[in-house]
């Protein structure tokens, strides 16, 4: 009860903000129910007049709520089928940038997480070049063999993790209720949404998940020619502070520097889309965060990314999925593509295959009739999303992070290189991995998994014959005398029955009468 009243305050703080700051302004009431209607109306009363467009109003709430929001903003634009392309757009744009806490809480913070004093971990510990909701960023030096050598170390803000735990537990109480009474938001997955959020938040407050996540980077692409990380010093690494090498190199944004420096920027185009392919492909570990201030050019010409704190991760499935769709669009095999669906188990089986070819038909030749310079596979994939609702499709976490990755990184090529012609950059990329996989070496490798799958079955046939007996048993004497519960375990139930009964209902009508935003959006 007292958890309850807690999430409905925060909640209804995020609500008044939200309407105070016009962002409700923003919301259809058309499709809403009469009550919440109605609390639309009253809550817009509280709207400050303002000339800022709707970009500019929802950054200003989100910043003005704190690091959860904006985390929270910042997370829904990798989910346009969550809050629409429009919203999902304008949510790329929240800069995530707050002032640097104190330098003396950053020592602070290093020494007790090292357990030894500042003067023993770095020759210097410069003030913050950058700070985050989460975390800021310093530039120190560190003994090394041959003479100092410059570090970046990432530390974390005080306290941040129990702000966000509470946060974060307001908005999985959103997100349950809107679940347990909206279709549309059960469609959405929005219990999913909240615990890929918790999931990335609690990631991103725990650096050496960051730095296990470079070191997996790097073991992947250990032999890429055109592709690096920064190194992991791991001495120096605990839970709210991560240290690794300082990257002297160009951001991909400076187009000036790029410029100054001779570096081939088609080049560089070409190599960002096949890297990030590369990765999802072949590696099901990718980069999710790639826009142009998180990549770097080294003085080699190759690429560095850093900010490991948002990643993907892609099953055998769906890499096969997102292969044979890439490649059916490529060769317009229009049927194939519809059969992957099928055979992921993504699309109801009640549905008819060739109504699915039928529709990504009409996605893929108004593509193909385009000039190679406007040919988007981002675009391509959300607009095979959309198509997807129609014939049932539960959304995908995953595939959905990988197609707005996709779009911040076929940004960042075009940006080098207008004209870039996708279809011909992917298709190695995207070849390589259907011969790999699906031709002869792939079904020799599957073929070899499915032996050691059999051979582990057989040897766990003794002991789910012993547990069948005993399930049986349990059956049968079930079956004779009924299933008895014990006292305890009734009135408990009997507690939280009354408990549900009484309170549900105050919570929707809070719910509704504080508007918060997470739930009316998905209406």
């Amino acid at each position: 009860m007292i958890a309850a009243l807690s999430h409905l305050a925060r909640l209804g703080r995020a609500g008044f903000v939200f309407a105070r700051e016009g962002v409700l302004g923003l919301i259809d009431p058309k499709p809403l129910p009469l009550s919440a209607r109605m609390g639309l109306r009253i809550a817009r009363l509280f709207e400050r007049r303002t000339t800022e467009g709707a970009t500019t109003r929802l950054s200003a709430a989100l910043t003005r709520l704190g690091p959860t929001y904006v985390k929270l903003g910042q997370f829904l634009a990798t989910r346009p089928d969550v809050v629409g392309p429009v919203l999902a757009r304008d949510l790329e744009s929240l800069q995530d940038r707050m002032p640097p806490f104190p330098q003396a809480e950053a020592e602070a913070t290093i020494e007790e997480a090292l357990g030894q004093p500042l003067e023993t971990i770095f020759i210097s510990l410069g003030t913050a070049v950058a700070a985050a909701s989460i975390a800021q960023v310093h530039h120190a030096q560190v003994v090394a063999p041959d003479g100092p050598k410059a570090v970046a170390v990432k530390v974390l803000r005080p306290g941040i993790d129990r702000r966000f735990a509470v946060d974060l537990a307001a908005i999985e109480f959103a997100a349950r209720n809107a679940e347990r009474f909206s279709a549309e938001a059960r469609r959405l997955r929005l219990i999913d949404v909240a615990d890929n959020l918790r999931r990335t938040c609690v990631m991103e407050m725990d650096l050496r998940l960051e730095a296990a996540a470079l070191s997996e980077m790097a073991e992947n692409t250990r032999n890429d020619p055109d592709f690096r990380v920064p190194a992991v010093d791991w001495d120096r690494t605990a839970r709210p502070v991560l240290t690794l090498d300082w990257i002297d190199g160009i951001p991909l944004s400076d187009r000036a520097r790029l410029e100054a420096a001779g570096l081939d920027r088609k080049a560089l185009s070409r190599a960002v889309i096949q890297t990030f392919l590369r990765h999802a492909l072949r590696d099901g570990f990718f980069h999710a965060d790639m826009h142009p201030g998180n990549l770097f050019v080294d003085t080699s010409g190759r690429l560095v990314a850093v900010d490991f704190g948002i990643m993907g991760r892609l099953g055998v499935k769906e890499r096969r999925f997102l292969a044979e769709i890439l490649y059916g669009f490529i060769t317009r095999d229009y049927k194939r593509t519809a059969e992957v669906h099928f055979e992921a188990g993504y699309v109801p089986r009640h549905h008819s295959v060739d109504a699915f070819a039928q529709a990504i038909r009409a996605i893929g030749e108004p593509i193909h009739n385009r000039p190679a310079d406007e040919i988007s596979m981002a675009k391509l994939l959300m607009l095979l999303f959309e198509v997807t609702g129609l014939f049932d499709m539960r959304t995908r976490p995953e595939l959905i992070l990988l197609q707005k990755t996709m779009v911040v990184v076929e940004g960042v090529a075009r940006s080098l290189d207008p004209h870039l012609d996708m279809w011909k950059v992917a298709e190695p990329v995207v070849r390589e991995w259907i011969e790999r996989h699906l031709g002869v070496p792939g079904m020799v490798e599957g073929a070899g998994d499915g032996v050691r799958e059999v051979g582990k079955f057989f040897g766990e046939v003794p002991s789910l014959l012993t547990r069948g007996a005993a399930l049986v048993e349990h059956i049968d004497v079930i079956t004779r005398d009924g299933l008895v519960l014990a006292p305890e375990t009734v009135a408990a139930i009997g507690r939280a029955e009354a408990r549900r009964n009484r309170w549900t209902a105050a919570a929707l009508w809070a719910i509704a009468a504080l508007l918060a935003v997470l739930i009316i959006a998905v209406w």
